[in-house]
């Protein structure tokens, strides 16, 4: 079993060309709980300034439009990914394994990524491949 987990959170844009990460926070969890409470937070707190409610009194009124249809609604990708029980048990036996979780979502200009790995597998250069879980449900 390992022990600690660290884990990221990470946005990716183009910036004069270049691709560009903002880091958005990093967390050592030091239970696997903590680690995927974490994972969970920072989704719901990445949907919640993505999507905010239009009636808030901080914002002019107009000051927020919908999205085209065509793009993806990241916030509520997110939002089911905190919701679906069974993909945080999925999540949850990749890390208990020592392998590497990537959780990403993107829209038209933006990548959203969580990452989440042993501590322990870090120490012994990741020998395993990443699990990579996908945030839009595969039909």
């Amino acid at each position: 079993m390992h022990d600690e987990f660290l884990c990221h959170v990470t946005a990716y844009g183009v910036c004069d060309g270049q691709r560009v990460g903002v880091p958005l926070g990093t967390y050592r969890a030091p239970t696997l709980a903590l680690a995927l409470w974490w994972l969970r937070d920072r989704a719901s707190w990445m949907a919640e300034r993505l999507d905010p409610l239009p009636e808030n009194t901080v914002f002019p009124p107009g000051a927020l439009v919908p999205v085209a249809g065509t793009v993806a609604d990241v916030p509520t990708l997110l939002r089911a990914w905190c919701a679906d029980d069974l993909r945080q048990e999925q999540v949850a036996d990749e890390l208990a394994a020592g392998r590497l979780v990537r959780i990403a979502a993107c829209d038209d200009t933006t990548e959203y990524e969580l990452l989440a790995e042993s501590v322990d597998a870090l120490r012994m250069q990741r020998t395993v491949p990443a699990f990579v879980v996908p945030v839009v449900p595969v039909a």
